[in-house]
């Protein structure tokens, strides 16, 4: 397989990318549709290794109880263990959960900080969790990189990394700087629409020529 793109082709991609796909949209949500900073980072934490819809389904049932950190420690741990165990790990979720509202309140007075230092050094929350609170929660410009991202920038070429944190440390060295207010909606539209993880759509895909997983099945064939 031929290496990473250069930068003339990463460029190409994400220009590409930017003709083909709506980028953001008007009705972009954070993360899971939550209405604050608190909400999104909780529900971040319960979508580790869990389905949109079982996440969806423990964040409804904890934040029916509590909506603030200082709620939160108010209720008992096997009551969060039950309201969340539809998301799995819940144990190690309720522990993650109290620990971050925790710190939360004693750090930051229960605001949730703004910055991609502040919200790493809070319990639970990884790289991938802080920049899609940074982007949709804050507006701030940042390629948050989660499964669809991270499939499809180590596909292409942009990034050859093994986890998703390497790959957001990749990207952002190296994606122009325009790139970065819609790029996460772009590549994750992609993987969703064509770079799908079981059947890609290569015939369709924007990007082919450049792709270097299309060029390696291409010399496969």
């Amino acid at each position: 397989m031929k290496p990473q793109l250069s930068e003339d082709e990463v460029e190409k991609v994400f220009r590409r990318l930017r003709e083909a796909m709506p980028g953001r949209t008007p009705d972009a949500k954070g993360p899971k549709g939550q209405p604050d900073a608190f909400r999104s980072c909780i529900s971040c934490m319960l979508s580790a290794q869990s389905l949109d819809r079982s996440t969806a389904a423990a964040a409804r049932n904890l934040f029916a109880l509590a909506t603030t950190p200082e709620a939160m420690l108010a209720l008992p741990d096997n009551r969060i263990a039950s309201a969340i165990k539809p998301c799995g790990l819940y144990n190690m979720k309720t522990r993650n959960i109290l620990a971050f509202c925790e710190t939360l309140l004693a750090d930051h007075g229960g605001t949730v900080p703004n910055t991609r230092e502040g919200l790493l050094a809070l319990p639970g929350i990884g790289r991938k969790c802080a920049d899609i609170v940074l982007n949709f929660v804050f507006g701030k410009s940042v390629i948050a990189v989660d499964t669809h991202v991270h499939r499809v920038c180590n596909r292409i070429g942009l990034t050859d990394a093994s986890a998703a944190d390497k790959t957001a440390q990749q990207l952002e060295r190296i994606v122009p700087r325009w790139t970065l207010r819609d790029g996460h909606f772009w590549l994750i539209q992609l993987g969703k629409r064509v770079c799908r993880s079981r059947a890609p759509d290569c015939i369709a895909c924007p990007v082919n020529d450049l792709c270097r997983y299309y060029a390696k099945t291409k010399e496969d064939e």
